[in-house]
């Protein structure tokens, strides 16, 4: 009786942790890992960890209680066989592009699909979301838009005045050559 207190005792532990390491993401993309080397897992993890992302694997039965836990979609479809879960705090296209990269240098890595919010995805739609801008890429294409017409504007109202001088500069020079007595070309 005592070992199997003590089975439940470190499942119970098992399921703490993996949901502490979730943290406070709300996005996630599941991998099949199975085939990778350490030192292909090693180098995706290091690039991971350049966009503030984790790569972690981890036990299917531990994950979906995680989950369930956080009161999330179900996923469980995605836990099964070897997995690995990318945790994206921050920007979870950024992570979608380098899994994808990575599956292309190396086709043991495969995407399963993601919880991105409150949505579930399947391979292609991360994929999809995997190709979209990303935040960063979007805002700085809202604030040029954003930004044109008040460039636009101030061209025009830059452009009056030197259409003033250029005029005044032309009246002046047609002045002076009919002053010296020959036409300006």
């Amino acid at each position: 009786m005592i070992v199997a207190k003590t089975l439940q005792e470190g499942k119970v532990a098992a399921v703490d942790t993996l949901q502490a390491a979730f943290g406070t993401s709300a996005d996630f993309i599941f991998a099949d890992y199975r085939g990778m080397t350490v030192e292909q897992l090693t180098a995706l993890r290091k690039q991971l960890r350049a966009k503030d992302a984790r790569f972690r694997v981890v036990k299917n039965t531990s994950a979906r209680l995680a989950f369930e836990r956080r009161a999330a979609p179900d996923v469980s479809g995605y836990l099964t066989g070897p997995t690995a879960i990318a945790i994206a705090p921050k920007d979870a296209n950024e992570v979608a592009k380098l899994l994808f990269q990575c599956a292309r240098e190396t086709p043991a890595l495969k995407v399963k699909g993601g919880l991105v919010g409150d949505t579930v995805y399947n391979a292609a739609q991360v994929e999809a979301f995997s190709r979209l801008p990303a935040k960063g890429e979007l805002i700085a294409m809202l604030l040029s838009v954003m930004n044109g017409p008040a460039r636009n504007l101030a061209a025009a109202l830059n452009d009056i005045p030197a259409r003033l001088v250029r005029t005044i500069k032309a009246v002046g020079d047609q002045k002076a050559a009919e002053a010296e007595g020959t036409t300006p070309a």
